[in-house]
């Protein structure tokens, strides 16, 4: 693995059924350097989504290997990959994932409630100045947009400082402006703090702002190419 490699999937296989097994990923294999942009895209059932779960260790594989900063994800327990991948791995999901009886940020400091730590109110200052809802920091996510709760989302993933981002159709439930501030969001956090992004997008407008993309077709790559700016 290249020293400069944060991700590294090899064989990656996901399928269902023993008889006639159905694959949602069929030996996959690339790998992303630290601070790399990289856009999958794909059909509805290319497989991208499953792709994105395996790299962040939410479902383990049939078969194959990701190794996240060096280290090979599903030689873990379920314990350590669950704490491997809350201190090391940020997950944007389409539908924000909140809990509904927490407070934007106490949904922002989950991370944190769950490892036990003691909140630096710094750091959570910094991400609600950073996602722009310091003002909105009290209200549950039922009080706010769509796109102030995906904001949210964000600052969670973000909140302690992830080598790795994976946003799954981040944009996918917002419009066109709350869809172009989002993806200028997780830009910013690619950019400033050197973070390898990877969103799972069908929108060719965000495809295109990625320095590489990569297209999934029947749960194989079809293509990786790099972007021409």
């Amino acid at each position: 693995m290249s020293s400069k490699s944060m991700i590294e999937v090899e064989g990656l296989t996901k399928s269902y059924g023993t008889k006639n097994p159905v694959f949602a990923l069929n030996g996959v294999s690339f790998s992303m350097e630290k601070g790399e942009f990289v856009a999958i895209v794909g059909a509805s059932g290319s497989g991208k989504s499953t792709l994105m779960h395996l790299m962040g260790g939410v479902d383990r594989p049939s078969s194959g290997s990701v190794r996240v900063d060096g280290k090979a994800i599903f030689d873990m327990s379920e314990s350590e990959l669950a704490i491997f991948r809350r201190r090391n791995i940020g997950i944007v999901y389409q539908f924000y994932n909140l809990v509904p009886t927490l407070t934007a940020e106490e949904n922002i400091m989950l991370p944190w409630l769950l490892d036990k730590r003691k909140p630096d109110g710094k750091k959570l200052r910094d991400i609600l100045e950073t996602i722009g809802l310091t003002d909105r920091a009290k209200h549950l996510p039922s009080e706010l947009s769509g796109g102030q709760q995906q904001r949210v989302s964000i600052g969670r993933a973000l909140i302690n400082d992830p080598a790795l981002i994976l946003a799954d159709e981040p944009t996918g439930n917002l419009d066109s402006k709350a869809s172009r501030d989002i993806v200028d969001l997780l830009k910013l956090s690619n950019s400033k703090f050197n973070q390898t992004l990877v969103i799972i997008t069908h929108d060719e407008s965000i495809a295109l702002q990625a320095k590489r993309i990569i297209t999934i077709s029947d749960g194989k790559i079809l293509r990786d190419e790099g972007v021409r700016k």
